[in-house]
């Protein structure tokens, strides 16, 4: 996925064409405006304001208590954007932001926007000082709870969309699918979403969410009310220093944690999933892929893999960088299913 910037008429072509258009401009002056008037938007409620119909400027003054000029302003923009209508001096959500922006959609991203406003806008200071020294902000080592509480609201609203079509397309061993007891393993599951999906749908799975305590603490009330009791449960522990077991499970997942990991790292993991996998048994690892430099621009993937970086240990990694790890381990030649509704992102497929 690409965002690219469109001319809207012939002068605009013609900037285009001939290479009078600052580029660099737009993004350095215009995008930062853009991403952050979305975050304090969904922060000062601005978005829930107009949940209930049509507002009016004042009216959102009065219910946000905020400053008249710069909500107007703010609501300019959020119009351009296409957050908002504007008709008869009235304010209405669009479609769009309708679905994505409000607390109570159940695909709605706003758990991401208060997380990615109150926690991560902060971290992007530190760029330049990881240029330099390759040493990002680690940030699992430094959140406070309030701040794990933010992380995991964040977490689920980046998976509501995902989770479900992982739910439709996730290859599972017949095991799973023949209905009798079976067991799941998900690695910094912590939500739970994808575990969930894949429990409702078999009736004889059921999960265990290996994470961290600090992130348990704050993600077991979220995973309560899915109101999967104990087919999908959580276990606290650290998937680098523990010990998996021996054929255990019949199906292992490893969503969005690869990249907080070393190479090295990561195939100790795959080789210890490989060894607590019964035979037949399937190995997931779900992540945003790291395009090689020259291919195809994707825009998802080369962002994801520099935020990473700069937040956590490694960034992202390669089709072939993830799939060596599970071949390597013994388990056979991966699959992979790429992500039809998060461009960028693809499943890893190995069995054993």
């Amino acid at each position: 996925m690409q965002l690219t910037i469109s001319p809207e008429n012939p002068i605009e072509w013609f900037a285009l064409r001939a290479n009078l258009a600052a580029i660099p401009l737009l993004h350095i002056q215009i995008m930062p405006v853009l991403a952050k008037a979305v975050l304090e938007a969904a922060d000062n409620g601005v978005f829930e304001a107009a949940k209930n119909g049509p507002q009016t400027l004042d009216e959102l003054v009065q219910v946000l208590n905020l400053n008249p000029k710069a909500l107007g302003e703010l609501m300019g923009l959020l119009t351009a954007m296409g957050y908002f209508n504007y008709k008869n001096n009235r304010f209405t959500l669009t479609r769009m932001a309708r679905r994505f922006t409000l607390k109570d959609d159940p695909m709605s991203v706003y758990g991401m926007m208060i997380f990615n406003n109150r926690v991560v806008w902060h971290w992007m200071s530190h760029l330049g000082d990881y240029l330099k020294t390759g040493k990002g902000v680690q940030y699992h080592d430094t959140l406070s709870p309030e701040q794990w509480q933010y992380y995991q609201q964040g977490m689920i609203a980046a998976s509501n969309i995902e989770a479900r079509e992982f739910g439709l397309r996730a290859p599972v061993p017949r095991s799973v699918k023949s209905g009798k007891a079976t067991q799941m393993l998900d690695i910094g599951g912590s939500h739970g979403q994808h575990s969930v999906v894949l429990c409702k749908k078999y009736s004889g799975l059921t999960s265990a969410i290996l994470d961290l305590p600090q992130a348990i603490e704050q993600a077991a009330p979220l995973l309560a009310q899915q109101g999967m009791g104990d087919r999908v449960r959580h276990q606290s522990g650290n998937v680098l220093t523990d010990d998996l077991g021996e054929s255990q499970f019949d199906f292992i997942l490893m969503s969005s944690l690869a990249h907080h990991f070393s190479p090295e790292q990561n195939q100790t993991v795959a080789s210890k999933v490989a060894k607590a996998l019964r035979p037949g048994g399937v190995f997931i690892i779900n992540e945003f892929i790291r395009p090689a430099i020259g291919a195809k621009p994707e825009l998802i993937g080369s962002s994801t893999d520099l935020f990473y970086g700069l937040s956590s240990t490694a960034g992202n990694y390669s089709i072939d960088e993830i799939s060596g790890w599970q071949q390597t381990a013994g388990l056979t030649s991966p699959k992979v299913i790429n992500y039809r509704t998060v461009p960028g992102r693809a499943m890893v497929i190995a069995r054993k």
